[in-house]
């Protein structure tokens, strides 16, 4: 009995482990975006709070937390309170799979990746249930907008990936970063990995993709009746998700923690967060250059775009795989 105590409790304490720096990059992670922009637009970004502004983003935290928190007389208030809770539970699961370094994983599992598609498709549940226990039609029609646009792009997500599967023969995340020792996967899948960068932008409700806070139709969609500790967590789930999705694109194309100088500078996790760094300076980048989509474009560019396109790839590469002889035995 003691002894099944302290591995629960090894269990927590890893947990912990990976969750409070996860939490604390993202909220470095607001003030990184805002300086950037700044610097895009000509203008200083935070520079008050604290020396060059680096508090910023914990006096945004303590405001939101000392606001009152209001609840909609006629919502459903046990699923209302429970919705960001839901989501921002579902954006830490991904961190359970992810390498940070050769070894350094807390559950290094053989069917990592099928793991993150089956956790990023279980968030769509709290977003609906947020827009319908809010019970406001803006909300609502918000929640489903940025339903749709969650699962049109995770058909997309999963089958760019397909190709990565089968040249390295293993859903393993640590044997795909492995597999990139000589050559990064972005060279030889370019156009997978652009397609895979629109494809998280859209399935992380960011912008040129940002229709759920489309503030002129929908007054910030499906979040528009939270206020205070509810309205953290969303905003707390949608930067984690991004964290998440830029690591997992270093993790997939960029070589996780391979080094690109391996006679020099060895590898380590140090390039793997330069490289994540580089993956959020694209998503900041995107974000401060390009116009809002309408939502019959961002569908129309997701089923009749990066649908077909996806599963061209596929066999494209799979029938160079097969007359190279290079397809694994088993997958």
């Amino acid at each position: 009995m003691i002894a099944y105590i302290l591995h629960i409790l090894n269990i927590l304490i890893e947990f912990l482990i990976v969750l409070i720096p996860s939490l604390l990059l993202v909220a470095f992670l607001t003030l990184y975006e805002r300086k950037v922009l700044g610097a895009m637009q000509k203008r200083k970004g935070p520079n008050v709070v604290g020396p060059f502004g680096y508090l910023q983003p914990f006096a945004d935290a303590l405001k939101l937390l000392v606001k009152e928190p209001v609840i909609p007389l006629a919502a459903n208030k046990i699923l209302f309170a429970l919705a960001p809770m839901y989501i921002l539970f579902m954006s830490l699961l991904g961190w359970v799979v992810m390498p940070f370094q050769e070894g350094v994983v807390l559950a290094d599992l053989n069917i990592g990746l099928s793991y993150v598609f089956a956790v990023s498709s279980m968030g769509v549940y709290g977003i609906i249930v947020s827009g319908w226990s809010s019970n406001s039609r803006y909300a609502f029609l918000g929640a489903l907008r940025s339903a749709a646009q969650m699962i049109s792009y995770e058909v997309s997500f999963g089958l760019i990936l397909i190709p990565v599967v089968l040249c390295v023969g293993s859903l393993n995340l640590t044997e795909i970063v492995r597999f990139q020792e000589d050559v990064w996967f972005v060279l030889p899948f370019l156009p997978l990995f652009l397609m895979f960068m629109i494809s998280i932008l859209a399935e992380t409700n960011r912008a040129p993709f940002d229709l759920p806070e489309a503030e002129a139709e929908l007054v910030s969609g499906y979040n528009v009746e939270y206020s205070s500790t509810g309205f953290a967590l969303f905003f707390i789930a949608e930067y984690n998700s991004i964290l998440f999705m830029s690591s997992l694109t270093s993790i997939i194309f960029l070589g996780g923690w391979q080094s690109p100088v391996p006679w020099l500078l060895p590898a380590s996790v140090i390039w793997f967060a330069l490289k994540v760094m580089f993956v959020l300076f694209l998503f900041v980048w995107i974000r401060g250059t390009n116009p809002r989509y309408r939502y019959d474009q961002l569908m129309f560019l997701g089923w009749k775009v990066l649908l077909p396109q996806a599963l061209g790839w596929i066999i494209f590469y799979a029938a160079f795989f097969y007359f190279m002889d290079a397809l694994p035995t088993q997958v």
